[in-house]
């Protein structure tokens, strides 16, 4: 893998502080406090998963990158490396929104938007190879998950 690992790395770490930043006290004092529905997982499961995901969207998102620019494809890794800076952008948002602000609908639309922009980029990396769109297959699945969740929790505690 070439430098864009790093670059990579060090925009999935950002939006990862960004949102646990935003997280934190609204984690431990507002979330246990509101209704949820009962497929919930534990709290304990979203910190192992998202790391896990943030990992995965910096690998495969460099090995895309890489791929299109060894391929002479300069204008696909280009619209990537956009496409993947809108995505953690929504990323890091939606925590602000649902954690820190409170926002229940709106932060359900965020987390519509984000499920869509995390399949965008799964499907970019498929067309760079298909290996890279099955490695990025989790993400867009975790964040269709976590849509509903988002969306339950607004209708729940409306």
């Amino acid at each position: 893998m070439g430098k864009s690992i790093v670059a990579t790395s060090l925009a999935t770490a950002a939006a990862a502080v960004a949102g646990s930043i935003a997280s934190r006290s609204g984690v431990e004092t507002w979330y246990p406090r509101i209704r949820k529905p009962r497929y919930v997982p534990p709290n304990a499961v979203f910190p192992v998963a998202w790391t896990t995901l943030y990992a995965d969207i910096a690998v495969t998102s460099a090995a895309t990158i890489d791929k299109l620019w060894a391929n002479g494809e300069e204008a696909k890794a280009r619209a990537y490396i956009g496409a993947l800076g809108v995505n953690l952008v929504l990323n890091a948002g939606w925590s602000w929104l649902f954690f820190k602000s409170h926002k229940l609908g709106p932060s359900a639309v965020a987390a519509g938007a984000l499920a869509v922009s995390s399949a965008d980029l799964a499907r970019r990396s498929a067309a760079a190879d298909p290996k890279l769109g099955a490695a990025l297959a989790p993400y867009p699945l975790w964040c269709s998950f976590a849509t509903l969740m988002s969306t339950d929790i607004w209708r729940l505690n409306r």
